[in-house]
C-alpha cells in the first residue's frame, strides 16, 4: 500500500485557539492557557496570561508582565535561534509594536514563518519588519481589501499639529490604544518637531513608562488628571478610545476629538464615534503592503489567520500561490 506523501507544513495544526507546532510541542499565540506558548507580541488578542511558560522577545515579556503580572518567561532576542523538540525556532522583527516578532520555524527541510501582526511603514517605536524567505507564510489580513490604502504617516500627524495650532484655546484629544498606537503617535509628533508637553489619561501611563524604560524616548508627558483646562489648552491630550466620549473628556478645554486608527478610513466608523479629526494611522499592513510582502517573500503557500481572508486568498490564487484561510478565533482589532 502506497504511503501518502507529506503535505507542506503538515506538522503544524491550526486550531480555533491557536496554531499547534506538533514536533515542538508548543502553541503559537494560543487563546487558552497552554504548557508552552510562543507569543508574537503583547496585544491581548495574541498574548494571554496563564501559560506554563512563554517564549517571546524580552520586550514582549516585559509588556505581558506589566499587563498580567510576572510570567514564566523564556526570552528570545531578535536573530537568536533556539531548539524546541525537533524544531529550530527563531524570532525576527514584525514592525507591529515594540517587541513584536515573526516566528520562524525550521523542520524537516521546510521553513514556516508565522508573522503575527505586522506593518511595513517606518515606526520610531519598534524595529522594522524583516522579510524572511520561506515555504509557508502565515499572514494576517486585517486590512486585506483593496479599499484599504493607508496615507502617508507624516501627513496625518501634520493634520493633527495644524489643527492644534489653529485652535490654541482648545486641546486635541487623541484616542489611541494603550499599547503601541499611543506611543507611536507621541513619537511621531516628536519627530515632526512637536516638543511641547503631552497630557496622558491615566490608563496610558504605565505602558508609556515601560516604553521609556525599554529605551523609547517620548519626551515630556504629564498626567491629565489634576491639570486645569487652562494648562491643557493648546496641547495634545492622549487617551484610550473608550474615553473619547466618556465623562472624563468633559473636563478638557473644548476638545477637538481625534482618533488614530486604520479604521478611520471608513467614514461611518468615524461618525459613529463622534470623531471630528480622523487620523488614518495603522499598525497593520494595508492592501498594497500585504500583497507586496507576499510578492517579496514568494512563499509556496500562504495561510491567512484573520481579517479579510477571502480577498487575499483570491489574490494569491490568481498568481498561482496556494492559499487558504485558517479558522482561528479570538483575534480582534484591539490594536487598531
Amino acid at each position: 500500500m502506497a504511503t501518502r506523501a507529506p503535505t507542506l507544513g503538515d506538522w503544524l495544526e491550526p486550531h480555533p485557539n491557536g496554531i499547534y507546532v506538533r514536533p515542538a510541542d508548543a502553541w503559537i499565540d494560543p487563546s487558552t492557557p497552554e504548557p508552552r506558548a510562543l507569543v508574537t507580541h503583547g496585544h491581548a488578542d495574541h498574548a494571554r496570561g496563564g501559560h506554563g511558560e512563554v517564549w517571546a522577545t524580552p520586550e514582549t515579556l516585559a509588556i505581558m508582565a506589566a499587563r498580567y503580572g510576572e510570567q514564566t518567561g523564556r526570552p528570545v532576542g531578535y536573530g537568536e535561534t533556539i531548539r524546541l523538540g525537533e524544531v529550530e525556532v527563531g524570532f525576527v522583527p514584525a514592525g507591529h509594536v515594540l517587541g513584536s516578532a515573526q516566528i520562524v520555524l525550521d523542520h524537516r527541510g521546510e521553513r514556516v514563518v508565522v508573522s503575527g501582526d505586522y506593518k511595513r511603514r517606518a515606526d520610531p517605536t519598534c524595529a522594522p519588519f524583516q522579510p524572511v524567505a520561506c515555504d509557508v507564510f502565515v499572514t494576517e489580513a486585517t486590512f486585506g481589501l483593496p479599499v484599504f490604502r493607508h496615507p502617508d504617516t507624516g501627513d496625518e500627524i501634520d493634520k493633527l499639529i495644524e489643527r492644534l495650532h489653529a485652535n490654541p484655546e482648545r486641546c486635541v484629544v487623541v484616542g489611541a490604544y494603550a499599547l503601541g498606537k499611543a506611543q507611536r503617535v507621541i513619537a511621531e509628533l516628536r519627530a515632526r518637531g512637536h516638543a511641547a508637553p503631552i497630557y496622558l489619561h491615566g490608563a496610558l501611563q504605565r505602558l508609556c513608562d515601560l516604553y521609556e524604560e525599554l529605551g523609547v524616548r517620548l519626551g515630556e508627558l504629564r498626567p491629565a488628571t489634576g491639570a486645569s483646562k487652562a494648562e491643557m489648552a493648546g496641547h495634545v491630550v492622549m487617551c484610550p478610545p473608550s474615553a473619547l466620549n466618556d465623562r472624563w473628556a468633559r473636563r478638557l478645554p473644548d476638545p477637538i476629538t481625534a482618533m488614530a486608527s486604520g479604521w478611520m478610513r471608513v467614514r461611518q466608523r468615524a461618525r459613529q464615534k463622534n470623531v471630528e479629526l480622523p487620523l488614518i494611522l495603522s499598525d497593520h499592513a494595508d492592501w498594497d503592503e500585504l500583497t507586496a510582502t507576499l510578492s517579496e517573500i514568494a512563499p509556496k503557500e500562504v495561510w491567512v489567520t484573520h481579517g479579510r481572508e477571502e480577498a487575499l486568498v483570491h489574490w494569491c490564487m490568481t498568481r498561482q500561490i496556494r492559499a487558504r484561510a485558517l479558522a482561528l478565533s479570538g483575534f480582534e482589532d484591539e490594536d487598531d
